[in-house]
């Protein structure tokens, strides 16, 4: 008899034994899994920043799951593996946020369970290898995730054969995979079970948008962000019955057409940041009523903020960040009441908050930060009750924070910081009880500080720095605290007790007070997890009486600022502090040298050290072997230059006493970036390394040496120079056009030597030089130019000083001309405030301007962006002033004195209305001065004696405040102030009072400075992970006297009226 197909005994088997034989055979296939996985396991390094995204920005817990696959173990206990118990398949796989790193195998192992329904290796690093084809094989799988693993290319088309994928996530970083059209249809003609897909980042440049036309209509999800797509995308997407979530983000080369009322739509997420969508399109979004969540940032909204959006009755979160709304909040804002979240930061909103604002009920989260928006902190914000998070920072907020604020007891963030509010802090003792973080910061803030922050019970940060709060600080009740800045205010009296038992503070910064009385380092014991501690600028004594065990009480400190502490040696507790990044010790009495166990101190980890401003004498050698700013400038240090580490990115030795040549060493540390040793006694010839340096080194200050020879002839292409200064050496010969290759460079300081040259007009083509001084050479020829008018030729100058030379022939009419930065009336405000190399994360270096006036030579420690200066005094220019001279509508200041101009003062200098300083003596003018002057609203100093000038000099307004030294010398002048009467009646100079313009008398001679490095005013800088204050705005004004002889003064003949004038 023939055997039957099968298992002829099979028929025969008992329940029980059929049992068992399934269980060996589910045994068997277990087994063959198991070990598929190991194999796969094996294949790949375990790195932890493979998934470092997954706790930084995804908020998801990351940990390598694989750990726990071990040999011999039954693989469906394992992490991140799910099994069918009935038939022992592997039918899920989680390997997400794993730290899994490796080039992924086309042949893995993973292919030989063919089972799986569900598979996630999101937040991998497959160190960008293709996704190989064979994830087509896969075809019971339903959930797909393979993103931001690092694949890269283009994506296969077998995985368009998963029909039976519900969800689909391939988005990658940066465009690093492509889908072709073929591909991309193949995807949407075939996934007909598809609801969720994601495809972020994916680069479909050379694809239509229509091809999207055709999607599932079962379809829920669709993230299209950032995949550079091209063309229309088709309105019927909007229509998709089932459609929630509609991501479109990113792809500003997509067209959107207006929408069409649908009310049966269900779209409740809407993405589309960084777009360029029309104004017709965003005045139709109201046609979405199920819309629940908004993201237009990174947009322009020509028209102001469209009121159709204050018409999605249902809207709950709203984002329009960093746009550019051009115009204020509508008041129909109000009619959002389900709104929960609301962010509107960065978007150039202006004018002031509406009212309606405050009938929000139900907000959250409410952020208008770093906008324009003006007047006064709405009461009606008390309202908001469910409140959680309020930032209202960077705007022109004023007036007082209203007590309302106190209504907002749900509370957990609450900024205001960096505007110009005043008055004291509402109080209440028992306010803001569950407020974690506070930021008020960089305002006019005043008073005592609340009770409620010595009780609040949540309270972890308190920014308070840069105001203007007095009184003493009182005990602190909270044990919660992280983060105390409390500096640059009025602070006064002893640190309180408390602050020695907070168990978790991290940051405590107080410099910049009237805080006093004595501290011993020992009290920090009790804060084991301090890493920042900044006592600089107050009246404080701070002892040690050991120096055992101080790594011990504070075995974490990396940062410590003791500047201007009154310290008269290198305290002996800084000896235990092994681990020490940053150590400010400036503006203090230290005399000597450095000791020998200073040298042990953060020996392998110091990376910033300031004894700057002391009275130190001599230094050994540098043993940090990460340090990268090292200032030890304005010391007593004599003998050679010392070289510093290779690491080094600032050295600062300027203000010294050391002597003899540079050596040529100090061009192996190639990874200076700021380099300055002014004002010291070195001699020699510049090294010719330097030109070759210059392609790091971004700011080079050799000023006042003594160094001879030629400027260096090598620098190269590439050279990175921004700040260039060889004032006041001993330099001959004529200018290295190799300076041309320094495109970067902003100013160029070659004054106060003895360089023999034409004009190097050759400069006009640096793209970027705002500062030229040539000043006291001897420079000489004219300033004709023979390049073509329609080149550009000095276009960014803002100060152009050739003083003190023999230049010759007309004033230069085609500079005047060129000059655009100084005639543009529309000159938009620079980003930052003053003049300067770096930035304020890494650390800003300002430059500081002079000039001589009225026998003083006066000088800033920063410069603002807007000063544009011209000084051609004393050298041989003739011919008249040119009338173009009052195109430079932007000028500050201008010096033409002894020249040899001749015919009249053009009228065209009164169109000059920012005009603060005017030096036109020692010529041979003639003719009137013209009334046009008179109207000039800030000339603070006028001088044109030695001419010969003639008739009444205008009265009124700032000629009523210029004493008779302006006039000397012109005969022919009559009327006050001068002694010489006119033959008319002259009206009587009016009681003008004298107005300040001391900020204003500034111009060339340049040095730079390290914002923070003056002693008596602490300025910022940021530091590795550190926020580095700025401080009390002073401006440091230095005044050198070279002249001293007394200025006369004349009363007038009229009664006991007597004219006011300027102290100069």
């Amino acid at each position: 008899m023939q055997r039957a197909h099968g298992d002829p005994e099979g028929a025969k088997m008992s329940p029980r034994k059929r049992k068992g034989r399934r269980l060996l055979a589910a045994q068997y296939v277990g087994s063959h899994s198991c070990s598929s996985l190991i194999q796969f396991k094996n294949s790949f390094s375990i790195i932890e920043d493979a998934s470092s995204y997954c706790n930084d920005f995804a908020g998801l817990k990351s940990y390598p799951k694989t750990n726990s696959w071990k040999e011999g173990t039954d693989c469906c206990s394992w992490d991140g593996v799910t099994c069918d118990h009935l038939n022992a398949h592997v039918i899920a796989l989680d390997l997400s946020c794993s730290w899994l790193y490796c080039t992924f195998p086309s042949n893995t192992t993973l292919f030989l369970l063919p089972h799986l329904q569900k598979l996630n290796l999101a937040f991998n690093d497959f160190n960008l290898s293709k996704i190989p084809s064979e994830f087509g094989r896969f075809t019971s799988l339903f959930y797909l995730n393979l993103s931001y693993t690092g694949f890269a290319g283009e994506v296969p088309s077998q995985v368009s054969r998963l029909s039976k994928l519900v969800s689909l996530d391939l988005s990658s970083w940066d465009d690093e995979q492509t889908i072709d059209k073929h591909a991309l249809e193949g995807l949407v003609h075939n996934l007909t079970e598809v609801r969720h897909l994601f495809l972020d980042g994916m680069d479909m440049s050379s694809v239509n948008a229509h091809v999207f036309m055709n999607l599932s209509s079962s379809l829920r999800s669709l993230s299209l962000a950032y995949c550079d797509l091209q063309g229309k995308f088709p309105k019927n997407i909007f229509d998709l019955p089932n459609l929630n979530l509609l991501n479109l983000g990113g792809n500003q080369n997509l067209n959107l057409d207006p929408l069409k009322l649908n009310r049966s739509s269900n779209l409740e997420h809407l993405d589309l940041s960084f777009m360029s969508f029309s104004t017709e399109f965003i005045d139709s979004v109201d046609n979405l009523p199920a819309l629940k969540y908004l993201d237009l940032s990174q947009n322009s909204f020509f028209q102001g903020l469209s009121v159709s959006i204050t018409n999605l009755s249902s809207l709950e979160q709203l984002i329009i960040s960093v746009a550019n709304v051009f115009g204020g909040l509508p008041d129909s804002m109000g009619n959002l009441v389900s709104l929960k979240f609301l962010d509107l930061s960065n978007s150039n909103l202006s004018e002031t908050v509406p009212r309606s604002l405050g009938n929000l009920l139900q907000l959250t989260h409410l952020d208008l930060s770093w906008n324009q928006l003006s007047g006064q902190i709405l009461r009606s914000l008390g309202n908001l009750l469910q409140l959680t998070y309020l930032d209202l920072s960077g705007n022109k907020l004023s007036g007082q924070i209203p007590f309302s604020i106190l209504n907002l007891t749900q509370l957990e963030y609450l900024g205001i910081y960096n505007n110009s509010l005043e008055g004291s802090i509402p109080d209440e003792v028992t306010a803001f009880p569950n407020l974690i973080y506070l930021y008020l910061f960089d305002n006019l803030l005043n008073g005592t500080l609340p009770s409620w922050l010595y009780t609040a019970p949540s309270l972890k940060t308190i920014s308070l720095s840069q105001n203007q709060f007095s009184g003493h600080i009182k005990e602190f009740q909270s044990k919660s605290l992280e983060f105390i800045r409390l500096n640059d205010n009025k602070l006064q009296g002893p640190l309180p007790s408390s602050i020695f038992q907070l168990l978790n503070l991290t940051r405590l910064v107080l410099s910049s007070n009237n805080l006093s009385g004595v501290i011993e380092f020992r009290m920090f014991s009790n804060l084991p997890t301090l890493k920042l501690l900044d006592l600089s600028y107050n009246s404080l004594s701070l002892t040690s009486n050991t120096t055992s065990c101080v790594n011990h009480i504070l075995p974490n400190l990396m940062d410590l600022r003791l500047s201007s502490c009154n310290l008269s040696e290198f305290p002996q507790f800084l000896e235990g502090l092994k681990s020490l990044k940053r150590l400010d010790l400036s503006c203090n009495k230290i005399e000597g040298k450095i000791p020998q166990w200073m040298q042990e101190v953060g020996k392998g980890s110091l990376a910033y050290l300031n004894v700057s401003h002391n009275s130190l004498t001599e230094v050994e050698h540098f043993p940090w072997k990460n340090i990268e700013v090292l200032d030890l400038s304005s010391n007593l240090i004599r003998g050679n230059l010392p070289i510093p580490a290779s690491t080094i990115n600032v050295f600062l030795i300027s203000n010294n006493s050391f002597n003899g040549e540079v050596s040529s060493l100090i061009c192996n540390v190639t990874s200076l970036l700021i380099l300055d040793l002014s004002h010291n006694n070195l001699s020699g010839t510049i090294p010719q390394c330097f030109g070759n340096l210059s392609n790091s080194l971004e700011f080079l200050n050799l000023k006042k040496n003594k160094f001879y020879g030629t400027i260096p002839p090598t620098f190269a292409e590439g050279c990175q120079l921004s700040n260039f200064n060889l004032n006041g050496n001993l330099l001959e010969g004529p200018l290295t056009p190799s300076i041309l290759n320094c495109r970067g460079l902003e100013v160029l300081d070659l004054g106060n030597n003895k360089i023999n040259d034409t004009f190097p007009h050759w400069l006009g083509s640096l793209p970027y030089l705002q500062v030229l001084v040539l000043k006291s050479n001897h420079m000489h020829g004219s300033l004709r130019v023979n390049s073509p008018k329609s080149s550009p030729f000095f276009s960014k100058i803002q100060n152009f000083d050739l003083s003190s030379n023999y230049f010759s022939g007309p004033l230069p009419v085609r500079y005047i001309n060129s000059f655009k930065a100084i005639i543009n009336l529309k000159k938009k405000g620079s980003a930052r405030p003053y003049m300067g190399v770096g930035d304020y994360t890494s650390g800003f270096y300002a430059y500081s301007i002079g000039i001589i006036m009225k026998g003083k030579y006066m000088e800033l420690v920063k410069i603002f962006t807007m000063w544009m200066i011209i000084d051609l005094s004393n050298n041989q220019f003739e011919g008249e002033i040119p009338k173009v001279i009052g195109k430079l509508n932007l000028l500050k200041g201008l010096n033409l004195s002894h020249n040899n101009l001749n015919g009249g003062i053009p009228t065209s200098i009164g169109n000059l209305t920012n005009l603060e300083w005017l030096d036109l003596s020692s010529n041979r003018l003639s003719g009137t001065i013209p009334n046009r002057l008179a109207d000039l609203p800030f000339l603070s100093s006028f001088n044109i004696s030695e001419n010969q000038l003639h008739g009444q000099i205008p009265q009124g307004k700032q000629f009523n405040t210029f004493g008779n030294e302006s006039y000397e010398g012109n005969k022919g002048l009559c009327g006050f102030p001068v002694s010489k009467g006119c033959n008319i009646i002259e009206p009587a100079p009016l009681n003008v009072l004298e107005k300040d313009g001391s900020k204003s008398n500034i111009a060339f001679g340049w040095k730079v400075v390290l914002i923070g490095y003056g002693c008596g005013v602490v300025f910022g800088m940021f530091v590795g992970y550190v926020v580095f204050q700025t401080g009390k705005p002073k401006w440091l004004v230095n005044l050198v006297e070279n002249q001293h002889e007394k200025r006369r003064r004349r009363k007038s003949k009229k009664g006991n009226r007597s004219s006011r004038r300027r102290r100069i």
